[in-house]
Parts: C-alpha cells; sequence; structure tokens
C-alpha cells in the first residue's frame, strides 16, 4: 500500500481536529498536540469501522472524515473514561504528579 505525502497530510489534520474537538467536549480542552492527533487517529478508526455497521453513512469529503473521526474518538473517550474513572485525576494529573505538581 502507497500513500502520497498528501494523504498522510490529511490523515493527520482529521486526526488533529478530531481529537481537538473530542477534547473540548469530554474535558473543556484538548490533549495537546501529539494528544490530540492520537486520539483523533485511534477514533477514526473506532468510527470508519462502527459507524457503517450501525447503518450510518455521511459521505465522503474532509468535513464527513472529521465529524466520523470525531464521533470515534468522543466513544473512545468515553470508554477509556468508563475503565479508569473519572476521579483518577485524567491524564494531566497523573502527568503532573510525576514532575512534581499537584
Amino acid at each position: 500500500m502507497s500513500m502520497s505525502g498528501e494523504s498522510v497530510l490529511i490523515i493527520l489534520l482529521v486526526g488533529l481536529v478530531a481529537g481537538w474537538l473530542a477534547g473540548k467536549v469530554v474535558q473543556g480542552a484538548g490533549f495537546g498536540v501529539a494528544g490530540d492527533l492520537v486520539i483523533g487517529i485511534i477514533g477514526a478508526f473506532i468510527g470508519s469501522w462502527l459507524l457503517p455497521q450501525l447503518g450510518i453513512h455521511l459521505g465522503v469529503g474532509i468535513v464527513a472524515a472529521i465529524i466520523n473521526a470525531t464521533i470515534g474518538a468522543l466513544l473512545f473517550l468515553f470508554v477509556v473514561r468508563l475503565v479508569r474513572g473519572r476521579d483518577s485525576g485524567g491524564w494531566r494529573g497523573r502527568w503532573g504528579r510525576f514532575w512534581g505538581q499537584r
């Protein structure tokens, strides 16, 4: 499988926007550039698998891809919160304790 540089750039852009949107919805702030990107790309995989299974087709184009990835990222973050619990300090809380903050 060969991907052009433009395709990789679009995937990264969609992942970044979707992760940022999901972070805004879930905790009111993003997770940083790297965190937003990882969450968005995981969300894109989840959304592109789950939505067609449910019979939901959003169409084609970058806006549809961002919506699809955001829905997947929201579901991913919801499951992470269910597994970890809300009072665990979150991702930032754990790193803050590591660096002596908090």
